[in-house]
């Protein structure tokens, strides 16, 4: 009779955990501590990463996430962060460093269910408010926030609030900004750079089809060796497939990190990506990919972004208090600006990738801005007499055709975002020390435009003031503005 040994099956050997799931865990810089959970779903093609900065109220940014046996790697262009961390046989623990300028320890423990972020507060609905008395509202929806909230004394926060509704203007502001305050708009700036985009096509100086190498120093790039490239639509459409940020993105100086990334870089960075497209384009956040089309258009006609800028929109339009480099009288009402812990910040000096968050203005220029998208078929003579303003109106038309799906009950246009429920059209935009965001509503024929001297790391409070003013202005329960805690 054979042996036991000799007759039964080698034991199988287990598989290796999954990294799959919600992790948990706490970075420790100093005094401050900063809860991360992270979301891994690493079955789905492609496989789905997101980290949510709990203490931060930010939720969703996008990873990626790569395995190699027990090592997980995981990158962070949004907030220039990676993780490397080694997962445990029993697969409930990742054991790393968290890098984002320095390196520190951080654990992650397995989770059974992720911390889900709490509703806003709503506060009830009122009859519509007009522009004649939406500052007497918000006077006392902000008290709150003025108090012991986002705009209290000692955070030294100032906002200023631009609302124009059938052609009638409310300027508003509070804390330490004041009317004529000059602002930072970071990605607003990204829609005048699809304005340039439409302005080139109605010129005939570009084609919405046609490959962003063709406009950039003969030699910059090759051409992809099969399939389709990136053209300046898919650019504008945030469908290019680039990355948020590009991977040669080292700041000298964190306080301002995007004084050294030049065109030299950035053409360096695309020599080595290259501008194939991706084969299932789909749309994709990308500071690169709208810094890259403003680069290309102001190659193409032959000068500076800014240059190009003045000429084609703000010139026209007469937006004199809106450009990227301060003019004496901008820097005399720059409002200081401030991180999201209240403390001071300096402003970014944006090099080449200018076209996705150069721009500093004012909420008066902002209006007249978002006048003209309401209203591109009534701009005062004196724009469309101008060779550039003759095309603006077609061009401002053309900027808010719809070109693609963007996720959350949300279309892209040229660079704008359109909520498909109410029809309003938006973007915000955030630097080192401020926060932004403007819309405008064809159907309703009204726009807001905020701009606040915060960054919006901290708590999202700008996009919830500006959703505010215009649910007032609609009739709608509006989302509280008070402090976090109420």
């Amino acid at each position: 009779m054979a042996s036991a040994s000799s007759s039964s099956p080698a034991p199988a050997t287990p598989a290796a955990p999954s990294a799959s799931g919600v992790w948990l865990g706490t970075l420790h810089a100093g005094p401050k501590s900063l809860r991360l959970q992270l979301r891994l779903d690493l079955e789905q093609t492609p496989p789905k990463c997101a980290i949510d900065s709990l203490d931060q109220h930010a939720h969703g940014i996008p990873c990626t996430a790569t395995v190699t046996g027990s090592t997980v790697t995981l990158d962070v262009p949004a907030v220039h962060g990676s993780l490397q961390a080694t997962l445990s046989a029993d697969g409930n623990t990742l054991d790393g460093a968290w890098s984002q300028g320095v390196a520190l320890p951080l654990v992650l423990t397995r989770q059974a269910s992720a911390i889900e972020p709490k509703p806003p507060a709503i506060d009830p609905a009122m009859a519509p408010v007009d522009v004649a008395h939406i500052k007497e509202v918000m006077d006392k929806d902000l008290a709150a926030a003025l108090a012991n909230g986002d705009l209290a004394p000692a955070t030294d926060g100032g906002v200023t609030i631009g609302v124009v509704q059938h052609g009638v203007r409310s300027i508003f502001s509070y804390g330490t900004a004041k009317p004529d305050s000059v602002f930072e708009i970071g990605s607003i700036t990204k829609t005048f750079t699809g304005l340039l985009l439409a302005q080139s096509v109605q010129q005939k100086r570009a084609r919405l089809d046609e490959p962003v190498r063709a406009l950039l120093p003969a030699g910059t790039v090759a051409a992809p060796a099969s399939g389709p490239e990136i053209t300046l639509l898919d650019l504008s459409a945030q469908r290019s497939g680039l990355p948020r940020m590009p991977d040669n993105f080292h700041p000298a100086d964190d306080t301002n990190p995007y004084a050294d990334y030049d065109k030299k870089a950035l053409y360096e960075f695309i020599a080595s990506h290259g501008v194939a497209m991706p084969a299932k384009p789909e749309f994709a956040y990308s500071n690169l990919g709208v810094g890259l089309l403003g680069q290309a258009l102001a190659e193409r006609a032959g000068t500076s972004y800014e240059a190009l800028l003045k000429k084609e929109i703000t010139g026209p339009l007469g937006m004199h208090d809106t450009a990227v480099t301060l003019s004496t009288s901008m820097r005399a009402r720059f409002v200081p600006g401030h991180d999201g812990e209240h403390k001071p910040a300096r402003a970014w000096d944006i090099n080449a990738l200018v076209g996705a968050g150069g721009i500093r203005s004012t909420a008066a220029d902002m209006l007249t801005y978002l006048e003209a998208q309401l209203h591109p078929d009534h701009l005062a003579h004196a724009v469309s007499a101008t060779p550039e303003g003759k095309t603006l109106a077609a061009a401002l038309a053309a900027s808010h055709v719809v070109q693609g799906e963007a996720g959350q009950g949300m279309h892209i246009a040229l660079n704008w975002l359109r909520v498909d429920e109410s029809g309003s059209f938006w973007h915000n935009g955030g630097t080192g020390g401020y926060s932004a965001c403007a819309l405008f509503n064809p159907d309703a024929d009204f726009a807001v435009v905020v701009l606040l001297n915060t960054s919006p790391s901290d708590r999202h409070f700008m996009d919830d003031l500006a959703a505010h003013v215009a649910q007032r202005l609609g009739g709608k329960p509006a989302v509280s503005l008070g402090p976090p805690s109420q």
